[in-house]
């Protein structure tokens, strides 16, 4: 069997191909079965995830072609016209393309953690539906392995590379209890959704939203159990957070020296860390002037990024020699699989001989024949019969002056001569 790693990501196709490629979640299950049923795959998974689509499969045959086309005719699409944006890795290449997947060193945010979720997510669905072999159910779980040790044995991972993180980590730096403190967001867009996201993941212990349409601003504090008002609330609760991140598209400033000075004065000079992620600012540049605030503005974590990024590359090269050394790995299980039927063969050959010459010999010596002589002639025919092929391929091979083939049978059969001189 033949493994397949085949799709395209947001290196090698646009958002508007890779949207008309992606799999509904609970449509999963039956794509899955149906990729079985049209005969191109032995066993299959599908990672779809925004930004790739990706189908690893067990093939029954060497013919990757029946799978892209698979793939056209479920999307209802030309394989044609999806060729030029796909990627194919097969056997080893395969292997090594989901281990470095898995580790984040394919993503758009080198090292980045979410894609290991979404592996694992695409596993326990094709596991679900029963699209799993003995070779990708084996993958996935080494995998799985891999991943964790590029993890624990690099810092792939350690330094944030998003704006959205880097500021949640540089308020992690300033304030180590952060469950006793409170955060105003203001504006409910997509970066403000992930600092929201990442303050509760780290255990804020409140959460403020502020935002021009109240209703989006309910719905993201409602995700996360935090509470909403307007932004002419603002300086009614400026004074209750220790960390206020701004993150609107409005063209005036939201937040002034004087508005934050008097808060101060309410908070009795406890200090206040302010980000403004907003270009035009939202937060005035005099507020950085004001004792016991720290303001940074997203300028000075792009500086921050660009120096964790070069600490994630530094990290992403020893984690491809993890990779490396972990796809020979899996290679050599492989390897055994696919020796096992050959190894059971001769066994079942060398017993069906065995059991031959035990009838034979049995035979005699219910007609009475002598039992050392009936032991001889035992151990003469299964000698004969067990070192007839090895010999017969070490004449052939010496005929046609095949040296390889020779030292191949020699070691096979350990003929260097040692152990058995007399």
């Amino acid at each position: 069997m033949s493994l397949l790693a085949l799709g395209l990501n947001h290196r090698t196709a646009p958002v508007a191909v890779r949207e008309r490629v992606a799999f509904a979640p609970d449509g999963l299950n039956t794509a899955l079965r149906d990729l079985l049923a049209s005969g191109g795959a032995h066993e299959a998974a599908i990672l779809s995830t925004c930004n790739r689509t990706e189908l690893y499969c067990g093939l029954k045959e060497t013919d990757d072609q029946r799978i892209t086309q698979w793939l056209g005719d479920y999307h209802q699409l030309r394989a044609t016209d999806l060729q030029p944006y796909l990627y194919q890795h097969t056997e080893q290449g395969a292997v090594r393309h989901i281990l470095r997947v898995a580790a984040g060193l394919d993503s758009m945010v080198l090292g980045e953690p979410q894609i290991l979720g979404q592996v694992k997510t695409a596993y326990q669905t094709a596991n679900s539906a029963g699209t799993l072999g003995t070779i990708l159910d084996r993958l996935f779980q080494h995998t799985f392995a891999v991943a964790k040790q590029v993890r624990t044995d690099t810092r792939i991972g350690a330094s944030p590379v998003s704006v959205a993180f880097a500021a949640v980590g540089l308020a992690k730096q300033i304030f180590a209890d952060l469950p006793k403190r409170t955060a105003l967001l203001i504006g409910a867009g997509d970066t403000t959704e992930l600092v929201v996201r990442h303050l509760h993941e780290t255990g804020i212990g409140r959460l403020i939203v502020a935002n021009r349409t109240l209703e989006r601003a309910h719905a993201l504090a409602a995700r996360f159990a935090g509470y909403a008002i307007a932004l002419e609330e603002i300086p009614s609760h400026l004074g209750e957070a220790d960390i206020v991140i701004a993150a609107t598209s409005s063209p005036n400033l939201l937040l002034t020296a004087a508005q934050v000075g008097a808060c101060l004065k309410q908070r009795r000079r406890r200090p206040m860390f302010m980000v403004d992620l907003a270009v035009p600012r939202d937060i005035e540049a005099a507020v950085a002037d004001l004792d016991d605030v720290y303001l940074y503005t997203v300028d000075d974590l792009k500086d921050i990024i660009q120096e964790n990024l070069r600490s994630r590359q530094a990290a992403a090269q020893q984690a491809e020699e993890i990779i490396a050394h972990q796809v020979e790995h899996f290679m050599g299980w492989v390897r055994v699989q696919e020796s096992a039927a050959g190894i059971s063969l001769l066994r079942r050959r060398a017993e069906a001989m065995r059991d031959e010459a035990l009838a034979r010999a049995l035979g005699q010596l219910e007609r009475g024949k002598n039992p050392a002589e009936v032991l001889r002639m035992l151990a003469d025919g299964l000698t004969n019969k067990l070192i007839h092929t090895p010999c017969a391929g070490l004449r052939e091979a010496a005929a046609r002056g095949d040296a390889d083939m020779l030292d191949s049978i020699k070691r096979l059969y350990q003929l260097d001569g040692k152990g058995f001189d007399r």
